[in-house]
Parts: C-alpha cells; sequence; structure tokens
C-alpha cells in the first residue's frame, strides 16, 4: 500500500513524489515517456538552451556598436540541438537520481485509474495493480491540432511542426510559418529569426503576447518588426499545402511560401484515457475541477499541473505540488494564483505578473499606473545599445500596494521574481521605497519608478 500515487511525471508531478518522499511517504510515479515531462523534454529548457545559442549569435554578429568586431560567426544548427539534448539528458538524469534518494518508486508505463473502494485506490500500469491511499493526477497537457485542411498530411509530411519536432530540427530554414503569436510561437520566432529565418506569425487576435498588458505587447512586437519578423493579425489559418499556408484576412485568402510551419495555437489538459471516469472525477471540458486545495470531488484525489487547467506553467505545478503534499501532510496550505509570474524568453525578454490595465479595467479597480522607460538604470544604458526597454507598474489607490508589474527588457525573467513577491504580500509603495537595490543593476528601475509613483 502507498501513501501516494502520482500519475505523470512532469514538474508537478516529480516535485510531488518528491516532496511526499522527503516527508517519509511511500511514494509510487507513474511516467508513460520521459522524467520530466514536457516542459524539461521538450518544451522550457530546451527552448531556452536554443535561444541561448541566439543570443550569443546575436551578440557576435551585432558587437560594433560596443567595440567588438567578429568575423564569420555563424549559428551550427546541428551542434545547437546536440546541446540542447545534452542539456535534457542532464537534467533528466537529475530527476531520476532525486527520485531514487527520496526512494520513490518510478514504473514507467502509462497509467490508468481503475476504482476507488473504501478510501483505497487503485491504479493500473503495465499489466500490474497499485493501491493508494491517496492519488494525484499530473497527466499534463497535449498540443492541440485543430480541423483545419491540409493539418495531417503537413505533419505526416514534416513541413507542419509542433513544439516538439521543432526543438529537434537541424536545419535553419530560409522562410518559416509560425500559427499562434503566443509564448511559445514568439519564442521560436525569436529564435529563428536571430538566426537567419525570415518569420511570419499568423495570430487570429489584434495584438500578440496573449494577456500580456497591451502596451508592452505592442512595444514587443516593435521590437521584432525592427528586426524583419512579419505579422498578420486578426488572420485565420484556412489550410495547409505542399510548402505553404493559406490564411484569411478580412475575408480575403492569402497564401504564404515557407519551408517549414510551426503550429503553436495552445495546449489542452490531457485528461482523457486516464480513467477518471472510473472514480467519477469532475471536469470543466478537458480540465479537471480543483479547488483551492488541489482536491477534485473526489476524496484524496488530487489534479496538479496543466490538467486542472489552471495556469499551464511549470513553476505553478510546482506550488499546485507543494500545496497537495502539505493537504496529504495535514498542514494547512492553499494555492493562490493573483501574483503568479510569467515570463517571455524572447530578445528583448518581458515578464509580468499580477494585474494588467486591461484585467483592472475589467475588474473596475481603482488603480494608477507608471510606466518608465529602462534607461533609468545605468547599468541596461551601459549593456543595451539602441534599447527601448519599458517597466509599467499597477497600484491599487485605496490601499497603496502594487498589483500588477510588467517589464520588456533586460533581465525580466529575474526580475519577475522581486515584482511577484512585492505584489503577494501586497507590499505598500512606502514599504518598497525601503528596500535597498544594488547600484549598479537593471533592477534599480523599480526603485526609480516606486519613488516616480
Amino acid at each position: 500500500m502507498h501513501d501516494v500515487l502520482v500519475i505523470g511525471g512532469g514538474p508537478g508531478g516529480y516535485l510531488a513524489a518528491q516532496r511526499a518522499g522527503e516527508n517519509g511517504l511511500k511514494v509510487c510515479l507513474f511516467e508513460k515517456r520521459n522524467l520530466g515531462g514536457v516542459c524539461l523534454n521538450e518544451g522550457c529548457v530546451p527552448s531556452k538552451t536554443l535561444l541561448n545559442s541566439a543570443k550569443i549569435y546575436e551578440h557576435a554578429t551585432d558587437g560594433s556598436a560596443y567595440g567588438v568586431t567578429s568575423e564569420n560567426a555563424k549559428i551550427d544548427q546541428a551542434k545547437v540541438i546536440k546541446r540542447k539534448n545534452k542539456v535534457v539528458k542532464k537534467l533528466v538524469s537529475g530527476v531520476a537520481m532525486t527520485m531514487k534518494r527520496n526512494k520513490v518508486e518510478v514504473v514507467a508505463a502509462k497509467a490508468t485509474i481503475k476504482s476507488r473502494q473504501n478510501g483505497v485506490i487503485t491504479v493500473e500500469a503495465d499489466g500490474k495493480e497499485y493501491q493508494g491511499k491517496n492519488l494525484i493526477i499530473a497527466s499534463g497537457s497535449e498540443v492541440v491540432k485543430p480541423p483545419i485542411d491540409g493539418l495531417q498530411e503537413g505533419l505526416e509530411k514534416g513541413f507542419v511542426l509542433t513544439s516538439r519536432e521543432i526543438l529537434d530540427l537541424e536545419v535553419i530554414p530560409e522562410k518559416m510559418v509560425i500559427v499562434g503569436g503566443g509564448v511559445i510561437g514568439l519564442e521560436m520566432a525569436s529564435y529563428f529569426q536571430i538566426a537567419g529565418t525570415k518569420v511570419t506569425v499568423i495570430e487570429m487576435l489584434d495584438h500578440i503576447a496573449g494577456t500580456v498588458d497591451a502596451e508592452l505587447g505592442k512595444l514587443l512586437q516593435k521590437n521584432f518588426e525592427a528586426k524583419g519578423l512579419e505579422f498578420k493579425l486578426n488572420s485565420t489559418v484556412t489550410g495547409f499545402g505542399d510548402k505553404y499556408v493559406e490564411y484569411e484576412y478580412e475575408g480575403k485568402k492569402e497564401k504564404i511560401d515557407a519551408d517549414y510551419c510551426l503550429i503553436s495555437i495552445g495546449r489542452r489538459a490531457v485528461s482523457v484515457d486516464i480513467g477518471l471516469e472510473n472514480i467519477g472525477v469532475e471536469c470543466d471540458r478537458a480540465n479537471i475541477k480543483v479547488d483551492d486545495q488541489m482536491l477534485t470531488n473526489i476524496p484524496n484525489v488530487y489534479a496538479i499541473g496543466d490538467v486542472n487547467g489552471k495556469w499551464m506553467l511549470a513553476h505553478a505545478a510546482y506550488r499546485e505540488a507543494e500545496v497537495a503534499i502539505n493537504t496529504i501532510l495535514g498542514k494547512k496550505d492553499v494555492m493562490r494564483y493573483e501574483a503568479m509570474p510569467s515570463v517571455l524568453y524572447t530578445n528583448p525578454e518581458m515578464c509580468f505578473v499580477g494585474e494588467s490595465e486591461e484585467s483592472a479595467k475589467a475588474k473596475e479597480l481603482d488603480y494608477r499606473t507608471l510606466t518608465l522607460p529602462l534607461a533609468y538604470s545605468g547599468r541596461y544604458v551601459a549593456e543595451v545599445e539602441r534599447g527601448n526597454g519599458m517597466i509599467k507598474l499597477l497600484v491599487d489607490n485605496k490601499r497603496n500596494y502594487l498589483i500588477g508589474a510588467h517589464m520588456l527588457g533586460s533581465y525580466a525573467s529575474e526580475l519577475a521574481i522581486p515584482l511577484g513577491m512585492m505584489i503577494e504580500k501586497q507590499m505598500t509603495i512606502n514599504e518598497i521605497k525601503e528596500f535597498i537595490f544594488p547600484h549598479p543593476t537593471v533592477g534599480e528601475v523599480i526603485r526609480e519608478a516606486i519613488f516616480t509613483l
């Protein structure tokens, strides 16, 4: 009898198993593919290895403004992919060692929920039954593949790629179409544009970057366009052909030729064919319904990570895993999403946490904003030539604390951490003013903005 059964070895699943093991619980983790899940094997981590190579290449080819000249710099895509695979292998091995160190039983097979009787949950994998007192479902998500003409044929021929295949592409295409202007699409657009590909992004909305603050989203788009990236907004893809993509704009059909096409229009929870119906777990469409302790409608059954559809982010899954395990251990803990940080690892980077102007208006909040160029940071000016980075803060007028922060520019991903803490703890502007920011850092722009409010 196990204390905890975990279905899925992605960020949420393996961290839940780790935390349970650290607390002396007997744990069994099921993973049908690779430990680390999508994020580690074919998502956030491998994409960052590519983006780092692009950053180094861009520095090499655009260094004259900094007094540095290099000749014959190039991206060796095959070597980039080889290094990516090396990084992934190292990190996956690290997860495996962590499971072993915490005495987690790992079953490399597809798991199916069979029953729940007298408080005992039964899961079947590879013809064997496993029983546990608690079940954590962390089955993740999968790429959305809409019923568009020619899509399946394009995938089979290798013309259309998903986020999985593009991270194994060993050539730099001359032309690429990216369907979807969200996080994955923009990060891959950033990489291949820097590498020398003519990239066109087709997005059905009138803006890029999803729910990011519109002002900074437009600035990011302007940065991309200055580098040659092209956007087709308010456009709907209608078909895929032999090395081309068809789309419709204002009722008129257009066609773009390309060597490859990345389809990146979102992901959906993997909640089918895992046996939820056998114990009566409720879903909202594909997403498993949970409360703020990650509990489903069934006692002792939890759902964390992408499968609950709350926030499809690895760090959200990490925290959800901790909340679930703490609840199992009898510790009081709840999940909060008000200050969930998000990052676009484009060049330049963008981070956003808390409210945007659009969400604040929709909620009819009483707030004020401040927008400040990153040129207020001496380090930013020293390191970024022709930069137009920006920070935007939203402040609650009644209680005078930070409710939203958005930043475009160098180190934005790292500065999301302190900004998120300030929002999470509902720190007042006066309290933040007392912080000492090291000089010279880009983070000093936070202090400059706070004192300008």
